[in-house]
């Protein structure tokens, strides 16, 4: 595809060995990088997007999925970025699928936390009657990432947060030794708590969350 194609060229050229060294270092050297920083990659991005438009816009749900199949990680950033904004009140019933694909492919917090709250949330959001099936799936599964987007899609839901979901998810998953799963509970009842501190308060107090989970849900809470 010309569009791949083109961003491939332009990244191998801006490429930058210092920065892909420290970038990779961050990501505990799971993943390979460019080196190319968010800013001027999304600058890139843009411009090589508006080019290729028609191309992207028509094929969008490959384009991602062959991004994400890529080594460096640029890539993957990329696609998050173009699926968040092209399939926006675009989705498809059958994009679960795809968004199934991505979290659990080259898998970590930086792209499934991304994808959790910009793509699944969207989903969701469109196809509400999708949720308890989705949700249930991936709150399920052997896979811990899903795991984690099934407590994170909710984020930037504000006062439509479903708590009593949330909750349920939460209570599911509280007893995890995962980092990442414990870190997820508090983070996802730390951002409801901005819209309802004194439920976020009263779930913490009568459940019996790990250490982690707790600290993080109460963060601004001044809750002992």
């Amino acid at each position: 595809m010309p569009f791949i194609a083109q961003l491939e060229n332009t990244f191998v050229e801006k490429s930058d060995a210092e920065n892909a060294f420290a970038m990779a270092k961050y990501m505990r050297n799971k993943f390979d990088f460019f080196g190319i920083k968010t800013p001027k990659r999304r600058q890139l991005l843009k411009e090589i997007w508006k080019e290729n438009e028609q191309e992207v816009a028509t094929n969008i749900r490959s384009i991602a999925t062959l991004l994400f199949e890529k080594t460096q990680r640029e890539f993957h950033y990329c696609a998050i970025e173009i699926l968040t904004k092209e399939l926006n009140k675009n989705y498809k019933k059958e994009d679960v699928k795809l968004i199934e694909k991505l979290i659990t492919t080259n898998s970590w917090w930086d792209t499934v936390d991304g994808i959790s709250k910009n793509i699944l949330g969207q989903y969701l959001t469109e196809f509400p009657d999708c949720t308890a099936s989705t949700v249930s799936k991936f709150s399920d599964a052997d896979n811990m990432w899903l795991n984690r987007s099934a407590i994170l899609f909710q984020l930037g839901y504000k006062d439509k947060t479903d708590f009593g979901l949330l909750k349920v998810i939460c209570i599911k998953h509280k007893s995890s030794s995962e980092f990442f799963i414990q870190k997820a509970i508090g983070w996802a009842l730390r951002e409801y708590a901005k819209t309802n501190p004194k439920a976020v308060k009263k779930f913490v107090a009568t459940n019996d969350l790990k250490p982690l989970s707790r600290k993080e849900a109460l963060k601004n809470l001044n809750y002992a």
